[in-house]
């Protein structure tokens, strides 16, 4: 152990943000807009020599200067953050790193997920964490065509209803993921209640928790790349990594994504999707959206309607059961947080 001592930086302290931001670019990182902690190890002099960053259950934004390179301090960092971790009750830890730093976070108890070469790799501080969530749903593989949908629901639309009708109409098995990350102006408990009962006249739908492994834009680390296009891209890419070892433990073989047309990024995704998943044998359906008083329906004009109160509008916007919810007594605090909220856009 070294004798260098590690503490918190806060939002507040703007010069030891400064000091971190600057180790952090010679590294060739940024530091991410998504973190809830950050700490640094300083020298004698208070210059600070390295850091580490959280946000939810992942550890990231890792440097040391070059004038300390060789002396441990990134494992004391690392296992810094972990006991951070654990004190806040979150042991399975996940990190996203260079695919050149891979094998040190092996050394430190990390196991690969995937990765997209010569860029990143996706990891976590479970042996048989991926195998284990992917033999669980092994266990729910059906005969004939099996195909996939992977969806937020923030909430769930008829839009996504149309969706999940056509994709179902095109397969005998249709393995439905609900992202369950808890990003959301809608809760996930909430955005799965929703989907599950609005689905239920659908036979042949399998649902399932997205669980940490399909990849959220919150979880997504944005430090490593240049550029948003390159974000999207390398968020794409692994997402699609990850998804192509879910597909083979449920025998796969398409995946049907909704068409966003007003949407620079999901239309940058869907591209890629369409070009990667056929060369692992999947193929890629993009369903048109559905559309109410010549509209795309979205999520986005759902929760528009939602914070203005405009019952009448969201009648052609969303399920029964959708509209059921929300006018119920259950659905205040959700509403409180809609209504709350200054741009419920893009949220």
């Amino acid at each position: 152990m070294s004798e260098y001592f590690i503490s918190q930086i806060y939002p507040s302290d703007r010069r030891s943000l400064a000091q971190v931001d600057t180790l952090l670019q010679k590294e060739g990182i940024t530091r991410d807009g998504n973190l809830d902690y950050i700490c640094a190890m300083r020298d004698e002099n208070d210059a600070i020599i390295a850091t580490g960053s959280c946000f939810g259950p992942t550890l990231r934004c890792f440097a040391v200067s070059s004038d300390h390179q060789g002396e441990g301090l990134l494992n004391e960092i690392i296992t810094h953050l972990m006991e951070v971790q654990f004190s806040r009750g979150n042991t399975h830890l996940f990190l996203y790193t260079k695919t050149g730093s891979a094998k040190f976070f092996e050394s430190l108890g990390f196991y690969e997920i995937a990765r997209v070469d010569g860029k990143l790799v996706f990891m976590e501080n479970r042996r048989n964490g991926f195998s284990g969530f992917l033999n669980a749903l092994a266990k729910t593989k059906q005969d004939g065509v099996s195909a996939a949908l992977v969806m937020n629901a923030n909430p769930f639309t008829l839009g996504h209803q149309y969706l999940v009708e056509t994709a179902a109409a095109q397969c005998d098995t249709l393995h439905l993921f609900i992202l369950s990350e808890d990003a959301s102006l809608v809760p996930f408990a909430v955005r799965k209640k929703l989907v599950q009962a609005g689905t239920a006249h659908i036979s042949n739908v399998v649902l399932h928790d997205s669980g940490p492994y399909i990849i959220s834009n919150a979880t997504f680390p944005s430090y490593f790349l240049k550029d948003e296009a390159a974000v999207i891209e390398g968020h794409a890419r692994l997402d699609l990594a990850v998804f192509i070892k879910i597909a083979r433990a449920l025998n796969v073989t398409a995946r049907f994504v909704g068409e966003e047309p007003t949407s620079q990024v999901t239309g940058l995704y869907n591209k890629i999707m369409a070009e990667e998943l056929p060369k692992a044998g999947i193929q890629c359906h993009i369903i048109p959206r559905k559309e109410a008083n010549s509209k795309a329906i979205s999520a986005s004009t759902v929760r528009q309607a939602l914070q203005a109160g405009d019952w009448e509008a969201l009648k052609a916007l969303v399920p029964a059961t959708t509209l059921a919810y929300f006018q119920s007594p259950e659905a205040a605090p959700v509403l409180a947080k809609i209504r709350s909220a200054g741009n419920v856009v893009h949220y």
